[in-house]
């Protein structure tokens, strides 16, 4: 008698996630999303990434399908915006098995079916939406956080579906979880104890965001690039012109995949559509020391100062 298979319903990414594996930190879904439905499914993919054409020693692509091989983890296989399929090894680690399904499987398939995916966070900030965006270890998820604390409410962490509506952007919810280090839950005087590691010998965290979360799709109203500048204090400058356009290359999520997979003209065509409408800054804090709160005070008065103009 053949086994039946459980499969659940979650929302997130604008999506409804129909699932074989259990996606715990998902709410669950009833109803299609935004951006439609997807499955994510247990398969066998050895032979198939055997005779997959590579473009890296852990990456293959062909006919509308990406694969990938994380040692030790699982074989994951994306295709047409609509399907993914695990091929865990044995022994692996279930939740490192769901980070990548929520992460890397996640920014393949939003730019399949051509949504633009943020490598960032995104807060509800004046009624609309903002990105933070950095390298890893600029702060975002510090930043982010702090502002929660003061009642803000998060749409999305680590990765922003980004669609266009009426020439400008979309920014679409992700799930109500952040992913804090270990330096970031010792800045807000969070204990560690009382949180989960992403995965075993991992030093970040994730914290469940559900009382702060918003989950209704905003337009993205600006965006805020973190960097860390040495002994200089926090300081913010606006990024004009060209140079908005590289900020948002360079911080989409899995970009590396733009070419790998021939989806540069659509990319190119997506960031010119809206980029001279999306205000840009460049938010620079020291190294060293919890800065949180002065970076806020600027953001906020960019903002505040951004509604004025736009009621004149």
């Amino acid at each position: 008698m053949a086994k039946t298979i459980q499969r659940l319903a979650y929302r997130a990414f604008g999506l409804q996630i129909y699932s074989e594996f259990p996606l715990p930190e998902l709410p669950p879904a009833d109803e299609p999303g935004i951006l439609g439905s997807i499955s994510v499914e247990r398969g066998d993919l050895r032979e198939r990434w055997e005779a997959m054409p590579k473009v890296t020693a852990h990456l293959g692509t062909a006919d509308g399908e990406v694969m990938f091989s994380a040692p030790d983890v699982a074989i994951f296989s994306v295709q047409g915006g609509n399907l993914i399929t695990v091929s865990p090894v044995d022994g692996a680690d279930e939740d490192c098995v769901r980070l990548y399904i929520l992460g890397s499987c996640m920014g393949v398939l939003l730019m399949q079916k051509r949504i633009l995916p943020l490598h960032g966070s995104a807060l509800v900030l004046g009624n609309e939406a903002y990105a933070l965006v950095g390298r890893s270890g600029a702060g975002k998820s510090t930043l982010a956080s702090y502002l929660m604390d003061q009642g803000y409410r998060m749409l999305s962490d680590d990765v922003i579906p980004v669609t266009v509506q009426d020439g400008y952007p979309l920014a679409v919810p992700g799930y109500p979880q952040q992913k804090l280090w270990q330096q970031s839950l010792d800045y807000l005087g969070l204990n560690a104890s009382e949180y989960r590691p992403l995965f075993q010998r991992e030093t970040k965290f994730a914290v469940p965001v559900h009382d702060r979360f918003y989950g209704e799709p905003l337009r993205l109203a600006g965006v805020f690039e973190l960097s860390a500048g040495g002994e200089s204090p926090v300081a913010l400058q606006p990024v004009n012109g060209m140079e908005r356009f590289h900020t948002l290359y360079h911080h989409t999520y899995q970009r590396a995949m733009i070419d790998r997979t021939g989806i540069r003209e659509w990319h190119f065509g997506m960031l010119a559509s809206f980029v001279n409408r999306l205000p840009m800054y460049r938010l620079t804090r020291p190294d060293h020391g919890f800065s949180a709160p002065r970076q806020t005070e600027l953001i906020l008065e960019i903002i505040q100062n951004q509604v004025k103009e736009n009621s004149k």
